[in-house]
């Protein structure tokens, strides 16, 4: 998968999870907001690493 295409799930990923946590607290999914702080912790965490890498070899 391109780094491309992963920054721009990952910032997508990052905008939904702001926009369930604007909702009033009573519409809030606590599930959903878990899995999507998950995955975009996770994400972030593969490019930033991928960042340092290309500093790094360069």
């Amino acid at each position: 998968m391109s780094i491309g295409v992963l920054a721009l799930v990952t910032t997508v990923i990052w905008i939904v999870q702001i926009y369930e946590l604007i909702k009033p607290e009573e519409k809030q999914d606590n599930r959903k907001i878990i899995v999507l702080m998950s995955f975009g912790c996770l994400l972030t965490t593969v490019l930033t690493v991928h960042l340092f890498q290309s500093f790094i070899g360069s």
